[in-house]
């Protein structure tokens, strides 16, 4: 099921974003956006997020910004400075004065003296790992319990909007069932008066190949008594009318049926099919992909039902 649920909040000098967003999936998906640092909180925003949600593939994303206290302690990283230099003064003394050393003790390639001398430390600061950054330690506990405050706020907003939905979703899934079970009578009523039609059809076909002989009344009641019990649907629109109110039952019910759903809706389409191929009647035929379109349009729409 679709949802979005987003919360934001200042907590002890961190600001912390976070948002839940998902799309439609048989089973439950679940894809954390997370900082480097705070790859630690990837387990509990999981666990957090499996409390009320089972079905979809979700994305949940965090940003956490500190906006108070102690600031990254840069430095530069003296020895590899100075090993970047001396590799830079061996290759100078390997090319000649083609390139050279400024006064400082920078490399740079210049033969016609045109490059400044910040351009000149340009040089080295680009180089990798000539700085060295160390970020101020953090209290895991204060920022997993923070992130987490922050990650319920969000997922109270993305359960509210999937309930929204899921509301309307299970509305339209009833009203497609009535239909059905609408169709359903419609076969229990007609499908009987099948074998009287083909009893009619068969003693109208032989009185026509016999010509007015006598007609063997005892064998046209046999043939359409064995019409009658191949053509009998009487087992399927009892089983079809009990999936019917199962599937009544589990949508008023609390937390996730979806996957049961899907099961009833696949014995529903069996069901229909074993209608049709044992009726060959043009209106039951026409019930039956009526039937059938409604089943479709149903399985279509669980699949957002957690």
């Amino acid at each position: 099921m679709t949802g979005y649920g987003r919360a934001q909040e200042l907590i002890d000098g961190r600001e912390i974003l976070v948002e839940i967003k998902s799309v439609n999936s048989r089973f439950l998906e679940q894809n954390v956006r997370i900082g480097r640092s705070y790859t630690y909180l990837e387990e509990d925003l999981k666990s957090l997020l499996k409390t009320r949600v089972s079905r979809g593939k979700v994305e949940i994303s965090v940003s956490v910004t500190l906006v108070e206290g102690k600031r990254a302690d840069i430095r530069v990283n003296e020895e590899i400075v100075k090993g970047y230099l001396d590799a830079m003064k061996q290759y100078n003394d390997t090319v000649g004065d083609e390139y050279s050393l400024d006064p400082d003790g920078c490399f740079y390639g210049d033969p016609d003296g045109l490059m400044t001398d910040k351009m000149r430390w340009a040089t080295v600061i680009g180089l990798p790992d000539v700085f060295r950054v160390e970020k101020p330690q953090e209290d895991e506990d204060a920022v997993r319990s923070a992130v987490l405050r922050v990650a319920a706020a969000a997922l109270e907003a993305f359960v509210t909007m999937r309930e929204t939905e899921g509301r309307s979703l299970m509305e339209d899934v009833r009203t497609r069932l009535h239909l059905i079970a609408g169709h359903v009578a419609v076969i229990e009523r007609e499908a009987p008066r099948l074998t009287d039609r083909y009893r009619e059809r068969l003693y109208a076909r032989i009185s026509d190949l016999l010509e007015g002989q006598n007609i063997d009344q005892q064998r046209i009641l046999t043939e359409a008594a064995i019409f009658s019990e191949k053509t009998a649907v009487d087992e399927e629109t009892v089983r079809l009318r009990s999936h019917l109110a199962q599937m009544e039952a589990l949508l008023a019910q609390e937390g996730g049926v979806g996957r049961k759903l899907d099961f009833l809706v696949q014995e529903m389409n069996r069901e229909v099919n074993t209608i049709g191929s044992k009726v060959q009647d043009v209106d039951i035929t026409a019930i039956v992909v009526e039937m059938k379109s409604e089943i479709e349009k149903i399985r279509e729409q669980i699949q957002n039902i957690e």
